[in-house]
């Protein structure tokens, strides 16, 4: 069964076999400090904010897993992740810190690839260990995720920020403590007419937005490419756009 949380106008939804009781449902300031909540990732390495010629990447897709949400427009996170793992001929090899993950190289440093597989309201639970336990500053952390309110095949890349209102950013920011990390959203346009955000979300692309969305895909993994080789700045200025047109 769904259960939905909106913030402002966007939205979260999060999906379990168990009833909308069990935690990975539950409104973020209701989440009990079970292990692995921001009272307890402190077991692991703390993270630095400062940079290293030899630290490794983070690069970090935000969706729902299951294959009933893989095609969904709330799982565009996980779409980029899936592409770029196949245009680097690898494959998510492990479970790690509640999560998928792959390691891979770019421009010769070495890149961590990770799936969440909390549900969006508590993807934080694996984001923040993961970043502690490899040491990776800041701003060697990629987040990429859907939003509502940016046209579909729009790219929006920015060094730092709050959440926006997206459940999956504020799970991150409560589990971090900071919010210095860069971010790219990834427009999937709002809902037509009355229709309700949350089944919104939970529909496959359209025939027609799919033509869009290959492109978005490709420019999102370019971007993580110029990100990695050139830094945030440089991703911002190639592609930072209002449509995949331009």
């Amino acid at each position: 069964m769904h259960c939905c949380g909106f913030a402002s106008t966007h939205w979260d939804i999060c999906e379990t076999e168990n009833p909308p009781s069990t935690l990975d449902c539950l409104p973020p300031d209701e989440i009990p400090h079970l292990e692995g909540s921001p009272e307890t990732v402190e077991k692991v390495p703390k993270m630095t904010t400062e940079n290293t010629a030899t630290s490794p990447y983070l690069i970090v897709g935000l969706g729902n897993p299951g294959r009933r949400f893989r095609e969904d427009r709330h799982n565009i996170g996980f779409m980029v992740l899936d592409r770029i793992l196949t245009r680097l001929d690898l494959t998510f090899s492990r479970s790690q810190q509640n999560a998928l993950v792959a390691d891979g190289k770019m421009d010769e440093h070495k890149v961590i690839f990770a799936k969440p597989q909390t549900f969006m309201n508590n993807v934080g639970k694996a984001v923040a260990p993961l970043l502690r336990y490899y040491r990776i500053p800041l701003k060697n952390l990629l987040v990429i995720f859907d939003d509502l309110d940016l046209p579909l095949g729009t790219i929006r890349i920015r060094p730092q920020g709050g959440s926006g209102g997206h459940r999956g950013m504020q799970s991150i920011l409560r589990y971090l403590g900071l919010e210095n990390f860069p971010r790219m959203r990834l427009g999937i346009g709002r809902p037509p007419g009355q229709m309700d955000p949350a089944a919104y979300v939970l529909q496959s692309f359209s025939k027609n937005e799919m033509d869009i969305v290959h492109i978005i895909l490709e420019k999102a993994m370019d971007s993580i490419e110029v990100y990695i080789r050139d830094g945030i700045e440089a991703a911002m200025t190639r592609f930072n756009t209002n449509s995949q047109n331009e």
